[in-house]
């Protein structure tokens, strides 16, 4: 499907970026809330049955090879939301998770060289610098002991080991697409979401103990809602969204607002749950938004100097 250039965003458009970039951003929130009642694999399990039904029930079973909705459900479900819940709960705050996790930016880009074939440009090379000097920066914190403010190495490794596993996801995702076809993102993240459930529920089972599962029964409204939340708004909700206005738009118009997920995951983290942020962890965050801002802004600045120089 070739991809419509209309001269300005829609308005109905822009209300769809404001809702996904809302969504994803205080998609964070929703995950502390609920894993104040449950465990990080019962949020799993709990997470991705919301992403399955009612959904799978209306839409159709994607027209791909059934490796692919394996290996994503595989990726996305217990190796990028499995390690972060784990994060969000041994050490790591909401607001800065939702910054360390855009890493998954860079991590997509090394995995495109080193399995893809595919080069490295001038913008996400600059990024790579940026994005070194934060992670020094909250490795830095770590080490001063005292500034640490709710985040451990061990938080930090595994939101980190979420984002690398995020990217595996994308390559998945653009594997699948040039596999033949027919690529419909709904319908692949709806049935992709039934593979993590019953791992999710085997590794509670094993390691949450007999005692946790009573939680099922136990947690509040809050956390079912937020396991809602999970399910349906960020995942089947702005995912379609997304991808849909990435159909009829060029990426380089609708990416840069990608860049408003994090700083309102930032501010929601300390605003909505009162978490506080060191010195040290406000500049490492401002390095990985330079650095976003550098890949995702980048491409197009260099673009435009090309067409001033040619005239």
């Amino acid at each position: 499907m070739s991809v419509e250039t209309p001269s300005a965003l829609r308005p109905r458009d822009l209300a769809a970026l404001a809702t996904v970039v809302l969504i994803w951003g205080l998609n964070f929130v929703a995950m502390k809330v609920g894993l104040a009642s449950l465990t990080p694999f019962q949020l799993g399990a709990g997470r991705f049955v919301f992403t399955f039904l009612p959904l799978a029930l209306l839409v159709p079973r994607p027209a791909l090879r059934v490796r692919w909705v394996l290996a994503f459900g595989a990726a996305q479900g217990l190796g990028q939301f499995g390690l972060l819940f784990v994060a969000l709960q041994v050490g790591m705050t909401a607001a800065l998770a939702s910054v360390l996790l855009q890493t998954q930016v860079f991590f997509t880009a090394l995995m495109g060289v080193l399995l893809l074939g595919e080069r490295l440009g001038t913008p996400l090379r600059v990024g790579m610098g940026f994005a070194a000097l934060g992670l020094g920066c909250f490795i830095a914190n770590l080490a001063l002991g005292s500034g640490a403010r709710g985040v451990t190495a061990v938080g930090l490794a595994l939101t980190l080991g979420s984002a690398a596993m995020w990217a595996v996801s994308n390559v998945v995702v653009r594997k699948a697409r040039e596999d033949g076809g027919a690529f419909q993102p709904l319908s692949f993240v709806t049935w992709s979401g039934a593979v993590s459930v019953l791992p999710f529920l085997a590794l509670s089972w094993l390691f949450d103990g007999l005692g946790a599962q009573a939680n099922w029964g136990r947690a509040p409204w809050s956390a079912w809602l937020a396991v809602a939340a999970l399910g349906w708004l960020s995942t089947n909700l702005a995912y379609s969204l997304w991808t849909g206005l990435l159909k009829r738009y060029p990426a380089n118009r609708i990416a840069p607002f990608s860049l408003g997920v994090p700083v309102i995951g930032l501010a929601s983290g300390v605003l909505v749950l009162g978490e506080t942020v060191s010195t040290l962890q406000w500049l490492g965050a401002a390095l990985v938004l330079a650095a976003l801002v550098s890949v995702t802004l980048g491409p197009r600045l260099l673009a435009r100097r090309a067409r001033r120089a040619l005239a």
